[in-house]
Formats: C-alpha cells, structure tokens, sequence
C-alpha cells in the first residue's frame, strides 16, 4: 500500500515487497476494495483451516476500487508478475474490469470473463452478500451477540430509517460507525453456515488453493 501510494516511502516499501517476493514468502495477493472485505477473508480462510499468510498469499486492500490500476500494474505481468485475484463492489466493476483489460489480462471482459481471471464481484457489496446469506433474523442475531442490538433499535426509530426495508436497516447500521464494517464482516463470517457462504467469496478463497494443491493459476 505505501508503494502504491507513491510518497515519501514508496521506494523503501517498493524493495521489502521485492524481497518478499524474491524468496517467494509471497506467491500471490487478493486484491480488495478495503478493510471488510480482507476481514471476511481473513475469517472464512481461517473458518477453511487455511492459513493464507503460510501460503504465502496476502491480501490487500487497496483503500478504493480507484487504486487497482496501480496495483495492477505494480504487482500484475508490468511489474513483479506475482498471481494476483480480487473481489469488488458491483458498482466499481467497471473500475475493475477496465483496469484488467489495460493491465494485458484480459480484452473485451464480462463478468464471467473477470472470474476466470481470478475476480469476483459481489451483487451489491460485501454486506449485502452478507446479510442475504444469513437472512435479516439471523444477522440481528448477530447484532445483539455484539451487544449492539439496543443501538440498532434507537438506529430503525430514527425517520430517515422508518420505512426502510429491515436490509436496507441493516445495511445502513453497519456503515454509521468507523471501524463497524470490518467488524461486523469478521463477526457474519465467523457465525455463517459455511454451506452458505456468498459465491464472491466463496469463488475467490477456492481460486487461491493452498500451496502445493492443483491450481488454476498454473
């Protein structure tokens, strides 16, 4: 991230990526829109008994869909050439698949085209995919083993939310809060029926097999 972000540290961070790399302690990153997103994965992979940064996979988050063209072309075949997947937001789709296409990997990309590469995209975004997996009972289930359920009530009275669906509560609830994003990813995943886990995610961990498996990416 201080690479691509191109300041005062950038050629400092530029050379630790580039030993990572060389002494292959990282083989591929899962590129993400932000902190939720490398949550969720970071607790599904552990709910699959995955352990991705032994494998040597590291996932990024890039701080918005905007910045994939940089990664791409830091860490994709211009640059280190390292494997590279990722998850986005339906709308930053575009962004994505744009960036891919200019990137050499792809031309022409539809969606199915962008998950054989390794890119997935949720229907809306992550907490969408989230909330539709569980159902809305479940997610306040959720919710008040967290101890926030009397917050989410005093949240559904206020009038801008009244004759909102209890999705779209939800959903609204999750973002109010710096930090309640990534939280309540981490707390969905870790209580989510693992039969039912949202196909983005579910497509992107089974794209990044463990070490040694038959992979895609050879």
């Amino acid at each position: 991230m201080r690479w691509a972000a191109d300041g005062a540290g950038a050629a400092a961070a530029a050379e630790v990526v580039r030993g990572l790399v060389a002494d292959s302690r990282v083989r591929a990153a899962l590129l993400v829109e932000g902190g939720s997103d490398q949550a969720a994965l970071q607790t599904l992979a552990a709910r699959r008994c995955r352990d991705l940064d032994a494998e040597g996979v590291a996932i990024v988050p890039l701080g918005g869909a905007t910045s994939i063209g940089r990664f791409l072309k830091l860490l994709g075949p211009p640059g280190l050439g390292i494997r590279l997947a990722g998850l986005c937001d339906a709308g930053e789709e575009g962004y994505f698949r744009r960036s891919l296409e200019r990137s050499g990997l792809g031309t022409g990309l539809t969606r199915s085209g962008m998950e054989a590469l390794g890119f997935f995209v949720c229907t809306a975004d992550l907490e969408d995919e989230l909330i539709r997996s569980h159902g809305p009972a479940a997610v306040e289930g959720v919710i008040e083993a967290q101890g926030d359920l009397r917050a989410f009530r005093t949240f559904q009275n206020q009038p801008a939310q009244r004759d909102r669906t209890i999705e779209q509560q939800l959903h609204r609830f999750m973002g109010t809060t710096s930090g309640r994003k990534a939280h309540y990813a981490q707390a969905l995943v870790a209580e989510l029926d693992l039969a039912r886990v949202p196909r983005p995610l579910d497509g992107l961990l089974a794209y990044t097999p463990p070490a040694g498996a038959v992979s895609r990416w050879r």
